[in-house]
């Protein structure tokens, strides 16, 4: 249950410096204001007619104060990049540095390399001087400029790195293992009581972080996603009996398996961690294959990296984890895409039906690449509203969006659960009408997987 204390931001302490922006506190004399500190946003839109209000959970809104927590000529700010590879990472890192160079003309910007690596001495990875040169060019390639690496590090040991460096504020760009180190840190910073803000800009093409509408590089992985999926009907079509299966990433959420789904229409099986499927028995998805063929003679199936457990395909006890103590599904044990293929293969050959499985995962191309349009806009608008609540002495934060308007979000509720389609919503009942689906399951077989929080 989330309360309005849970969605309380802290600041570092008084804002007494007043902004270099330059903006407006005069409403509609054609100058960008100021965001006053006591803007908020409604966090649940919906009511039933009829119903009595209550009183709404409010976020507080994100952008440029008028006042500042640090002065700008003395703040050293620091940037580090963690985790997987997802579309964008560069453009959020450069349009931070610009931000910080051009707008607030900070002292410094140092990068981090290879994630919260680059906070621990024992690896000796020295940080890096960041400024408009030396990022001019990095928002045209995928990846990031400054690296990435898995796995937990010393809370300790990375707050002692950030005062070695005088890093007044850390910009911490990754997804839910990032936020949760970035948790880490910030509490280690608040129980030694130093003036040092943290701020995380949400990275996942997962697009599984709660409490925010989207997250940058969604955009670009469903576009790359759609590819995939019309070329695998295009394998499909091409041969007798053909079945197109392509798997996508999703840890625990589907919705780059839904978008894509929604975004080819042609799709006609999409597979969600979400939701329950059985692959045997009349109402199970071989039955309902061996109809489909016989009927239209081609198949395209869509399939999330985590649904595995919700096929009834057993998981082996010992299976393979990252460095941040996720389930590895690209691990041979697990991978639902090979698995499903081979399947597919089996079951069609014991039935003496003539079929050919085609199978595409294209999850690393997907996350490799640079953002698409959309996303280089959205990660531009992340990167200036980190930057505002940092300066602000805003800390132990993301910046999200709600409703489409940026936001603050405490990291400790960001952290607490995984964002999930939820199979009684607007998104998965598009899913199913467009791609006509049955339920691919027997009557009364449990329909919704319990929520799943992140691995600890």
């Amino acid at each position: 249950m989330v309360t309005q204390r849970d969605l309380d931001v802290r600041t570092l302490g008084p804002r007494n410096v007043r902004s270099p922006l330059g903006l407006s506190t005069v409403a509609g004399d054609e100058v960008a204001d100021y965001v006053p500190d006591a803007a908020r946003v409604i966090l649940d839109v919906e009511v039933m007619s009829g119903d009595v209000p209550v009183a709404p959970m409010l976020v507080e809104k994100a952008g440029p104060r008028e006042h500042l927590f640090f002065e700008p000529a003395n703040v050293t700010a620091g940037i580090v990049t963690c985790g997987g590879l997802c579309p964008g990472i560069n453009n959020v890192l450069r349009s931070l540095v610009l931000e910080l160079h051009h707008k607030y003309k900070v002292h410094e910007v140092v990068g981090y390399r290879y994630g919260f690596e680059g906070l621990d001495p024992a690896h000796a990875v020295p940080p890096v001087a960041l400024g408009p040169d030396e990022v001019r060019h990095i928002h045209r390639q995928g990846g990031s400029f400054l690296g990435l690496s898995r796995g937990r590090r010393s809370a300790e040991t990375m707050v002692d790195t950030l005062v070695r460096d005088d890093v007044n504020v850390l910009f911490a760009i990754g997804g839910d293992g990032t936020m949760r180190g970035a948790h880490a840190i910030e509490t280690e910073i608040r129980r030694r009581n130093l003036p040092i803000a943290v701020i995380g800009v949400p990275k996942t093409i997962d697009n599984d972080v709660a409490f925010v509408d989207k997250t940058f590089g969604f955009d670009t992985a469903v576009e790359l996603a759609r590819l995939a999926v019309d070329a695998a009907h295009t394998e499909a079509l091409g041969a007798r009996n053909g079945i197109g299966v392509v798997k996508l990433m999703g840890r625990d959420s589907g919705f780059i398996a839904a978008a894509a789904t929604l975004a080819s229409h042609d799709v006609n099986y999409c597979l969600l961690p979400e939701v329950h499927y059985q692959l045997e028995g009349p109402h199970g998805l071989l039955a309902q294959l061996e109809r489909r063929l016989a009927s239209r003679g081609h198949a395209l199936i869509v399939v999330a990296e985590g649904c595995g457990q919700n096929l009834d395909l057993k998981t082996p006890e010992a299976v393979e984890h990252d460095a941040s103590g996720n389930l590895r599904y690209s691990s041979h044990e697990v991978d639902i895409g090979p698995r499903l293929r081979d399947i597919l293969t089996k079951h069609f050959k014991e039935k003496s039906v003539e079929a050919t499985v085609k199978y595409i995962d294209p999850s690393y191309m997907i996350r490799s690449v640079p953002a698409n349009a959309q996303d280089s806009i959205f990660c531009d608008a992340l990167a200036r509203n980190a930057v505002h609540a940092g300066m602000a002495g805003k800390t132990g934060i993301i910046v999200g969006r709600t409703h489409r308007i940026f936001t603050h979000v405490p990291l400790e509720l960001v952290t607490r659960e995984r964002k999930c389609i939820d199979p009684d919503g607007d998104l998965w009942l598009a899913v199913t009408e467009t791609t006509g689906q049955p339920p691919l399951r027997a009557p009364g077989v449990e329909r919704k997987s319990e929520p799943r929080l992140p691995s600890s």
